[in-house]
């Protein structure tokens, strides 16, 4: 199950009572380590409570793994400081071999970061099943993007649908997941995201096929998942996706902040 659920995540981070912001940094690729942690400070000391490397930052020439996390580290500490609040910054840990990821993942608790991030279909749910009893042994968040999911339920005729996905990730280990967003959407695919983030958080679903969900499930005491929505979405969005979304979830606004025309904080 999710290494601490959405209650001790609330706790460690000190924010009830609405969602949480957040914000990929943006370009995705070509910013140096240094450059990409001034983002991160702007961002965070703009007022959002986490920034998040891009799926497609890993460790390229141009930002080494290494550099990027001391640097989005030393932006966190600084933007804490300044905000007096608790911040976080989802280091990409995702990496060719377990092992790597593990090292990566070792290197962030040793800088003292409070969450990392996984790909958890590119990295295989082994993986990242690993990567949660490590994050929940160590008190790291765990932040799931779900990068190639796509190619896996977009089809109609043919793989798997993301709710299938989502109810193996609640299982296999993760603190946030990547949900879509719902806005500017048709009605029935809100239906169905609003089934499958209620399978994600709450303990008992009953079976209701109109949202897709198909059998009765009861998840007992394991932790809830956060939602996360991300992609397209501006400030304009908010109201819209804290209606669907309620207060238990994550807000991702990348181009919304960083190519917001007064600037990353103003």
């Amino acid at each position: 199950g999710p290494p601490h659920g959405i209650q001790v995540e609330r706790d460690k981070l000190n924010k009830y009572g609405r969602p949480l912001l957040g914000c990929t940094i943006k370009p995705k690729l070509g910013l140096s380590a240094k450059n990409y942690g001034r983002a991160v400070y702007e961002c965070l000391r703009g007022g959002l409570d986490f920034t998040k490397d891009d799926e497609n930052v890993n460790s390229q020439p141009f930002m080494r793994w290494r550099d990027r996390f001391l640097f989005c580290a030393e932006a966190l500490y600084k933007a804490q400081a300044e905000t007096g609040e608790i911040k976080g910054h989802y280091l990409n840990a995702t990496a060719g071999t377990c092992e790597e990821m593990m090292k990566r993942a070792v290197f962030a608790r040793e800088l003292g970061v409070p969450i990392v991030m996984h790909d958890y279909l590119t990295g295989g749910f082994t993986a990242n099943t690993s990567l949660a009893h490590y994050c929940r042994d160590n008190g790291l968040l765990l932040h799931i993007h779900r990068a190639m999911h796509a190619v896996i339920d977009r089809q109609k005729n043919h793989g798997m649908h993301f709710r299938v996905l989502a109810k193996a990730l609640r299982m296999s280990g993760g603190d946030h997941i990547h949900a879509g967003t719902v806005v500017g959407k048709l009605e029935g695919e809100r239906e169905m995201t609003l089934g499958f983030v209620d399978l994600l958080r709450d303990d008992f679903i009953e079976k209701d096929r109109s949202r897709g969900i198909f059998f009765t499930q009861d998840w007992v005491s394991m932790p809830g998942v956060i939602p996360v929505a991300s992609g397209g979405i501006h400030v304009w969005h908010t109201p819209a996706l804290t209606e669907i979304f309620g207060d238990d979830s994550v807000l991702q606004f990348g181009g919304g902040t960083l190519g917001h025309p007064w600037g990353n904080a103003p």
